[in-house]
C-alpha cells in the first residue's frame, strides 16, 4: 500500500528580494486547500475529521535557509463561505468578499485567485449555467464614480474568468450597482468591507 506524500514543492518562499507571499488557507468541512499567491499548493479532500473544531493557529517552518528571514503580517481569520455550487445552483446567487481589487481600481489582486477558481470550477462543471456578475462598492467617494468603478470591476472579473479559466464569455453578463445596495453600514471599516463585494446571479 502506497502512502501519498504530505509535502509539495513550491518556488513561492524562495524569493530573495523580499517580495510578499499571500497565503490563503481554506477549509470546508473535511477539505483543506492552500494557495500561495496564484498557485494552489495543496488540495486535500479529507485533511481533517468531519467533527474537528479548531481554536488555535500555529506557524512552524522546518529546514529553512538561515540566510533568509520570514515575517508575518496582515493575518486575517474569516468564516468560511457557504458551498459555492449549492449557492449558485439551488439558491441562484453567490456573494463573495474574496475577490479584491486595488484601491479605486478594477485591477484584481493576486489573493483573489482562490475565489475566482472556486466559481470557475462551478461554471466548468455546469456548462449550461449562465451568470450575471454584479459589482458593489462602499459609499466612499462620488456616487457616479462608484457606479462606474463597480461596473468596471464586474467586467474585470468576467475577463479574468474567460482568460484564466476558459469560461465562455457569452455565459457571463456584467453589471455594477455602485453604493446603491449596501448590506451593512458605511460608517465603519468592517461595514464598508462588507459592502465591497461581487455577486454571481444565476440567469
Amino acid at each position: 500500500m502506497s502512502v501519498p506524500a504530505n509535502n509539495a514543492d513550491t518556488p513561492q518562499l524562495g524569493a530573495k528580494s523580499g517580495n510578499p507571499v499571500h497565503v490563503s488557507v481554506w477549509r470546508q468541512r473535511q477539505r483543506v486547500r492552500v494557495y500561495m499567491n496564484q498557485e494552489k499548493v495543496w488540495d486535500v479532500p479529507r485533511a481533517v475529521t468531519a467533527t474537528a473544531k479548531f481554536n488555535s493557529i500555529f506557524f512552524v517552518m522546518f529546514g529553512v535557509d538561515t540566510d533568509n528571514e520570514y515575517y508575518l503580517a496582515n493575518v486575517r481569520v474569516a468564516t468560511g463561505a457557504p458551498d459555492t455550487r449549492n449557492k449558485i445552483l439551488t439558491e441562484g446567487k453567490w456573494v463573495t468578499h474574496g475577490i479584491l481589487f486595488d484601491v479605486n481600481s478594477d485591477r484584481i489582486k493576486g489573493e483573489s485567485y482562490g475565489s475566482l477558481k472556486e466559481i470557475a470550477g462551478v461554471l466548468t462543471e455546469n456548462a449550461d449555467v449562465k451568470v450575471q456578475i454584479v459589482g458593489h462598492t462602499d459609499a466612499d467617494g462620488d456616487e457616479a464614480a462608484n457606479m462606474d468603478l463597480s461596473t468596471r470591476r464586474a467586467a474585470s472579473v468576467k475577463t479574468a474568468l474567460a482568460r484564466e479559466f476558459a469560461i465562455d464569455a457569452s455565459r457571463m453578463e456584467t453589471d455594477g450597482k455602485g453604493e446603491s445596495q449596501p448590506v451593512d453600514k458605511n460608517d465603519n471599516p468592517a461595514g464598508k468591507a462588507n459592502n465591497r463585494r461581487v455577486e454571481f446571479v444565476k440567469r
